[in-house]
């Protein structure tokens, strides 16, 4: 095996190959990168549990003069190029074992993994995938995630809900304090789905979708999703089990609704919060609509004292004062995926979930259990 190539080429897809290279398994090819030159590309393939990653390089600055196929052990190689000078870097492979790497003045004898060891790694593509713009597939991971549950004890709720119905993409997480879904339009020519991807999967190939390419495709098989992104393919295990259903868990009357500029919101409830900040996950505070129409922000710590803060509705629809208790961290962790620079809060009760959506953002709903304090 023989080949060059531009070295800024090489590192740029290496980058993203990395996400998929393992740390932690035992298993020492999985924390290689599998090379195989081919006769007018370069593929990089990297693997860990969760996920992998496939590149086809074809740039114009690769000269393959051998063709072959080798592993290579990951975070050395990938730091080694990172320090190479810009320009041309040649590769060659002695007796089967060594790689033989060539830059300007600086010449590395890299030993190689055995290259049988690797597991054969399908990608399984379909002839009809699922289209999505890439800045919505990305706001969809932004506006999800965040809510999934981080606790193993009961492993599907660490995942996405991802649901194709009728001509509607659903995204849906939740960890059973707080529930974030995101409803988007789709072109109907496919089948229906039902699959529940890792949130850590998502948040990885949210990082992959930096480049600026316009459209993902996401094919679906038994086991596993890819998604094919201009030359990547990002593949992830699917979680197994039936994700809870959520759908009645959403309220669908609200006899009392606030409107508030989103900022001023984050604001006075980052700032009633503060009492608690060193214990922040389980920091409360309560906000009470008073029958004059004040909202009231306030946060109580018998050690330190007690904040208030007030803070005016734009609208409010109420037939009923109320106080509720909540989780800040829960609370400003929802208004930071909304892109709206408005928000509607919506209650149904003291000790019932509550629900915010932005004015700007459809199909986004972020919910909140609130907190018994008494």
């Amino acid at each position: 095996m023989n080949f060059s190539i531009q070295t800024e080429v090489l590192l740029n897809n290496l980058l993203i190959s990395q996400k998929a290279l393992s740390t932690k398994t035992p298993a020492p090819y999985l924390q290689g990168i599998k090379l195989e030159v081919n006769e007018n590309e370069l593929v990089l393939l990297t693997s860990n549990s969760d996920i992998s990653i496939k590149l086809s390089i074809k740039d114009e600055s690769l000269n393959i003069e051998s063709t072959g196929e080798i592993l290579i052990p990951g975070r050395v190689f990938v730091d080694f190029i990172k320090k190479l000078d810009k320009g041309i870097v040649e590769f060659s492979v002695v007796d089967n074992n060594v790689l033989k790497i060539h830059s300007h003045n600086t010449d590395l004898s890299l030993n190689l993994l055995n290259v049988d060891d690797y597991p054969e790694i399908n990608f399984y593509l379909n002839d009809l995938p699922i289209k999505l713009e890439s800045k919505i597939m990305k706001s969809v991971i932004r506006q999800t995630t965040f809510a999934a549950s981080s606790v193993e004890n009961r492993p599907i709720l660490t995942g996405v809900n991802i649901r194709v119905e009728n001509d509607k993409l659903i995204a849906i997480a939740t960890d059973s304090f707080r529930l974030s879904q995101k409803k988007i339009d789709i072109q109907k020519n496919f089948e229906d789905m039902n699959v529940v991807i890792p949130s850590k999967s998502l948040d990885e190939l949210s990082k992959v979708l930096e480049m600026d390419l316009d459209e993902i495709l996401i094919h679906l098989n038994s086991k596993s999703i890819v998604f094919e992104y201009g030359n990547i393919l990002f593949q992830s295990r699917l979680l197994e089990g039936n994700f809870p259903e959520t759908s009645r868990l959403i309220p669908v009357e609200f006899p009392i609704i606030l409107k508030f500029k989103l900022d001023d919101l984050a604001i006075a409830v980052e700032r009633a919060s503060l009492l608690s900040m060193k214990d922040n996950y389980n920091s409360i505070v309560k906000l009470s609509l008073k029958p004059n129409d004040e909202v009231e922000i306030t946060s109580n710590s018998p050690e330190i004292g007690k904040v208030v803060e007030e803070i005016d509705p734009i609208e409010k629809v109420s037939t009923t004062p109320i106080k509720i208790a909540f989780s800040s961290k829960y609370f400003l962790d929802a208004l930071k995926t909304f892109n709206s620079s408005e928000v509607y809060v919506k209650f149904t009760g003291e000790i019932r979930p509550f629900i915010i959506e932005g004015t700007d953002d459809q199909g986004l709903i972020q919910l909140i259990l609130p907190v018994r304090t008494e």
